[in-house]
């Protein structure tokens, strides 16, 4: 009991002395007085006011003309192949050609067809007029071209025309099961194509530039025969599989 008792003794005695220690100092701690530091009150007029002149209309930058582009969707044919696109007026004539041998990636794929844009230019980079339009075209399935060289003579009068008849492949996907189109070659500096008879370029047939003349004739019914006369020499080749391509529609629409 009595070292239990000296124990408790000793604890008072520190408690006491932290205690006196700890008023100690707080006595010889200099009372602050608001007179220290003097306070002055918030004043709006201490921050000058900065007046905003607004920039003369001469130097706004001009708005930016409104956009024309009307968006075409579609269900491509299931046809592995390239897709070439034409925007046709209210007259059915082409004026732009929107896409040429363009692989599905070049599309935006949307949640159950192929996105593409039109700027409402022709293929002269100018705008048309507004009013409705039709977007059409095919998808080209993989064709043969083979060059079969120098031609010796051109072919027989009777033979080659400017156009040729083809069926093409029926499409699951639209109602017309019977498609036959005119086929053309056309031909400009960066070399010669396969063309409806509309001017839509569907398949590149060489690369031959300073064409005068281009002839195309009726091999079979699966395959066709295209001449090039560049002035100088006459130039063969034959397309196989011309029927691989199917037709599509992508309905009318407004341009504003």
């Amino acid at each position: 009991m009595r070292e239990v008792r000296t124990a408790n003794r000793g604890l008072r005695i520190i408690a006491s002395w932290i205690a006196m220690t700890v008023f100690a100092a707080a006595q010889e701690l200099p009372t602050p007085t608001s007179s220290a530091i003097p306070e002055e009150s918030p004043s709006l007029s201490s921050l000058p006011e900065k007046s905003v002149t607004p920039s003369p209309a001469s130097e706004q930058p001009p708005s930016a003309s409104p956009t024309r582009n009307a968006r075409i969707n579609f269900v491509p044919p299931p046809l592995e192949g390239t897709i070439s696109l034409g925007i046709y007026d209210g007259n059915g004539k082409l004026v732009r050609v929107l896409h040429q041998e363009a692989e599905l990636n070049e599309f935006t794929i949307g949640a159950d067809a192929l996105l593409t844009q039109w700027d409402g230019k022709n293929d002269g980079g100018e705008d048309v007029s507004a009013g409705k339009y039709h977007a059409r075209g095919y998808l080209v399935g993989h064709l043969r071209v083979e060059d079969l060289g120098q031609s010796a003579a051109p072919p027989p009068e009777n033979n080659a025309t400017v156009s040729v008849k083809v069926r093409l492949l029926p499409n699951p996907l639209a109602s017309d099961k019977q498609s036959i189109i005119d086929l053309g070659v056309g031909f400009d500096r960066d070399g010669s194509y396969l063309k409806t008879i509309d001017n839509l370029p569907l398949l590149t047939v060489s690369e031959t530039p300073n064409l005068v003349r281009v002839l195309i004739a009726k091999k079979s019914g699966k395959s066709i025969d295209v001449w090039l006369d560049d002035g100088t020499a006459l130039h063969q080749f034959r397309i196989s599989g011309v029927d691989k391509m199917m037709a599509f529609d992508c309905g009318d629409f407004d341009l504003k």
